[in-house]
Order: C-alpha cells, then sequence, then structure tokens
C-alpha cells in the first residue's frame, strides 16, 4: 500500500482535495467556452465517465460572462484558467467558480494578484499555483539559463511566499512539463518544500499513444512514490480518453479502483478464436464503465478460466466458439459471432447484482460525442 505524503486539505466545491482525501480526477473542456451548450454538453459526458473536476479556458471577459451559467447546468466542480488578465480571474470569481488556475509567469503585478486572493478568499474559492515550463518569468529563466526543474519549483514557491503573505492558504500547485523526467523533479522539489495538496500532470504530453504513455510515467513514479492529491491526464484528443487513462494510471497504482480491468492473454499458436478483435471490441464497449470490474479475454479453453480464476466474467475461446466463464467457473458455451453480446449481457447482470444501475454504454456516448 502506497503512503500518501502528507498534505493540506482545500474543499473546491464539493471535491476535497488533498489531507488524505481520494486522489480526484480532472479533465479540460476543449470546446469555446463562449459556446455554453457545447461546453456544457462536453461536461456532462465528461461527468458520466468519471470526471470529478472540470476546468475550461477563460480567454475573455464574454468566457468569464457565461461560467455562471455553465456551473448552473453541470454536477462537477468549475475551475476556470486564467492566464494574463487578472480580471478574467476577478468576473470568474463573481460568476461561481469553485476554484480558479492562475500561472504566476503571466498574471501580472503583486496588486493584480492580491485583487484576486482578496475575492477569492470572500468566496471560499482555492486557487492552483499552475507554473508550466513554457511560461516560466523571465527573471527566473534568467538565472537558470532555461525552465528547468528547479526554475519550476523556484517559481511556484515565489507565488506561494506573495499568497501566504497576503494571508492565503487555500492553494494547489502544479508545475508542469513536457518532459518526463523535468516534470518528476520539480515534483520531487516542491514536495519537500511546501505541503500544500500537488495537482499532478504532463503538460502537452501529445496525442492518445505517448500521452498515455508520459503520463503513465510521470505521474506514476510520483504517485508509487507518496506524490500527487489530483491528476490531469493531457491529451491532444477528446478529453473523454484522459478519463480513461487517469483511471488506469489510479488503478495501476493501487491507489484507486474505478472501472473495469481487463485481462487478455498475447495470443500463439494455440489459438484457434479472433481473440485480438474479441479484446478489442470488448474493452470498446466497456471503457466507459465506472463501477470496478475485472474481466478476462482468454484465447486457451482448456486453460482460460484457470488462468483469469480472479476474473468476474469472461471469455475463453475454442474453434470458432468459446466458454463464457464466471469467477473462475464455466456458464456455457457461445458461438464466436455472439460471444461479446453475450459477454455483455453478464457484465450487465454483474454489475446490476452488485447494486450498480446505471452502466454507461459506449455506443451511446460515442453518439453523443460527435
Amino acid at each position: 500500500m502506497v503512503e500518501r505524503n502528507k498534505t493540506l486539505q482545500v474543499k473546491a466545491g464539493n471535491v476535497l482535495i488533498g489531507g488524505g482525501s481520494t486522489i480526484s480526477i480532472q479533465s479540460m473542456t476543449n470546446t469555446d467556452t463562449r459556446d455554453v451548450e457545447a461546453t456544457v454538453k462536453q461536461i456532462k459526458l465528461l461527468e458520466e465517465v468519471g470526471c470529478e473536476l472540470v476546468r475550461v479556458a477563460v480567454p475573455d471577459e464574454e468566457a468569464a460572462g457565461v461560467l455562471g451559467a455553465i456551473k448552473k447546468r453541470i454536477n462537477i466542480p468549475l475551475i476556470a484558467d486564467i492566464h494574463f488578465n487578472h480580471r478574467l480571474a476577478l468576473t470568474a470569481l463573481e460568476e461561481g467558480v469553485d476554484k480558479v488556475r492562475v500561472n504566476p509567469g503571466n498574471i501580472g503585478s503583486r496588486e493584480r494578484v492580491k485583487e484576486v486572493v482578496n475575492s477569492a478568499r470572500d468566496k471560499g474559492v482555492p486557487i492552483r499555483i499552475g507554473v508550466n515550463a513554457g511560461s516560466v518569468e523571465k527573471s527566473i529563466l534568467e538565472k537558470y539559463g532555461a525552465p528547468t526543474a528547479e526554475a519550476l519549483a523556484e517559481s511556484a514557491m515565489g507565488h506561494v511566499r506573495l499568497l501566504e503573505e497576503l494571508n492565503f492558504k487555500d492553494i494547489v500547485i502544479s508545475l508542469k512539463a513536457a518532459e518526463v523526467e523535468k516534470m518528476i523533479k520539480a515534483y520531487l522539489l516542491i514536495s519537500k518544500r511546501v505541503d500544500y495538496p500537488l495537482h499532478l500532470g504532463v503538460t502537452e504530453a501529445g496525442t492518445f499513444m505517448r500521452a498515455a504513455v508520459k503520463s503513465s510515467v510521470g505521474m506514476g513514479h510520483l504517485l508509487l512514490n507518496g506524490i500527487g492529491d489530483t491528476i490531469r491526464v493531457s491529451i491532444t484528443g477528446d478529453p473523454l480518453e484522459e478519463i480513461m487513462v487517469a483511471r488506469e494510471i489510479l488503478r495501476s497504482t493501487g491507489l484507486r479502483l474505478i472501472g473495469p480491468e481487463i485481462i487478455s492473454c498475447p495470443t500463439c499458436g494455440r489459438c484457434e478464436i479472433g481473440l485480438i478483435s474479441l479484446a478489442e471490441e470488448v474493452e470498446r464497449r466497456v471503457r466507459f464503465i465506472k463501477h470496478p470490474i475485472k474481466l478476462a479475454i482468454m484465447g486457451c479453453v482448456v486453460n482460460g478460466p484457470g488462468e483469469a480464476r480472479g476474473a468476474d466474467i469472461g471469455i475463453a475461446g475454442g474453434r470458432g466458439a468459446g466458454v463464457l466463464f464466471k469467477k473462475g467457473k464455466v456458464l456455457r458455451k457461445v458461438p464466436e459471432d455472439k460471444l461479446v453480446e453475450e459477454l455483455m449481457g453478464e457484465v450487465d447482470t454483474y454489475l446490476s447484482e452488485q447494486g450498480h444501475n446505471n452502466i454507461v454504454k459506449a455506443d451511446k456516448l460515442e453518439t453523443e460525442g460527435k
């Protein structure tokens, strides 16, 4: 069991961050925030698959001015992402957002920061100090010559000290870089200097495969060392995929059991069924389920149930057919072309038996997300 670092606790809406609370999953919309309908629709989809906090870009006053309308129609905390213009943060706070993210490298003078801090304090809203390698202050860049891990940590510490001088401690910190090693080092440095909760992420991580690998390596390393209180996987693509990867990272580190775990063999010469396509289809069909369930997709009808004895439900392939099994025991033999549907029926039944009736359908979400 991972022993997590002890951090202070802040509250964003109804979600606790830090202080031993559950590590929460975040994402960010890629809609035009000014388009309330599109933004709400995307947030609703994110809610369905397990997003627990959502951030939206606030590029101008028009976007800031609709945050209240968005917040009224969603069920998870709303975070305003602010750059350059502190007045946007003030408007966002007036609109009732649950958290504000500011970048110390571009938010402006001490007086501007003070205005934001005073408003956040009055409203009981936490502030995330979001340091990015791409926007470290010029003075710090001149000192280190590049946005090194040390530069990221120093930038964050400077802003922490400023907020503390302004008697504000509802703080979350992130130090993101596109380079995994730099990101890890930066978080290790800051975790030794502060006890504020940390938001983990590898920024600008790329498209799905690269983002999944980089995020898993970077955040996985930190989480297994007890560092991190909330996470966001950054993917160039559908934000729903960010939630899938985040869930798998938390599952793989043993910190949270969310959604399905799928065991499948790599296939060999003994396999006499289209196992690869079966496994891919099952994974597609169950990937949006939020409730824990362990599935096995095996290629050998003799050894499959035994090798996957710990699975809740599974398939063991034979020649043109396969058997469905539950908890290692065979239920029945099924033709290959009906295996997936029969499996999904057993999954629905199993989850219903566990008291989970709201089973999310992949086809439904994929259609709505278009």
